[in-house]
């Protein structure tokens, strides 16, 4: 049976992904991405991908031709190609073997959903990407487990935190707050958030009720 994580992240503006330039010139919302790739030219790339917007330019400032194949409504269907080994987002993601099954944008906003086999490579994905892109945020995260019983999937969404709970759950991970023994204690991480432990407390409290309430619903 598969198993795996399927990871969505978020990255914003970023400068080397055609379709979120696009988007971005457009402030628009781009979906069904698909590539395909000719025979007779391996080394190229197809893509095409439906854009939704209000108005479009009569030409597109990206350093490839976008051509208009069909249009209904407010929406625009778009053809380019590009080399192989450009190194955009999906393909940096496809290099670690994790294929990249959604691509979707709003904005200059793009979104990548793609399956990671375990955790160690999703973990290397995530690493690098936060490398390139200063900017990523992991969305949400879906991990099923062998036996694909329902109730052993596990579905994190970050945006149910504030971005102070975050910072918090992050900065005392980093610190070794919650291992055992800790690295670091309470006062510390609070000192280090230039926060008051009581409040420390509160924004922990708050925040793994929240990720126990996502873990332990199962409703």
């Amino acid at each position: 049976m598969a198993t795996g994580i399927r990871a969505e992240v978020k990255i914003d503006d970023p400068s080397d992904c055609i379709v979120a330039q696009a988007s971005a010139e457009t402030c628009g919302r781009i979906h069904s991405v698909s590539k395909s790739t000719n025979p007779s030219a391996a080394e190229r790339v197809t893509v095409e991908f439906i854009l939704e917007a209000d108005q479009y330019p009569d030409e597109f400032d990206v350093d490839t031709d976008l051509s208009p194949i069909f249009s209904y409504g407010s929406s625009t269907v778009y053809r380019f190609q590009r080399e192989l080994g450009c190194s955009c987002p999906c393909e940096f993601i496809e290099k670690f073997d994790c294929p990249v099954v959604d691509i979707r944008t709003q904005g200059s906003a793009l979104y990548l959903t793609f399956h990671a086999p375990d955790m160690h490579r999703l973990q290397a994905v995530i690493g690098e990407l936060r490398d390139r892109y200063a900017n990523l945020d992991v969305q949400r995260l879906l991990q099923s487990q062998q036996d694909h019983d329902e109730q052993n999937l596990v579905f994190v969404d970050r945006s149910r935190l504030t971005a102070r709970q975050i910072e918090v759950l992050e900065t005392a991970h980093r610190m070794g707050y919650f291992e055992h023994p800790k690295r670091a204690n309470a006062g510390e991480v609070a000192d280090e958030l230039g926060i008051t432990s009581t409040t420390l407390t509160e924004h922990l409290a708050a925040a793994q009720s929240k990720l126990l309430g996502t873990i332990l619903d199962r409703e």
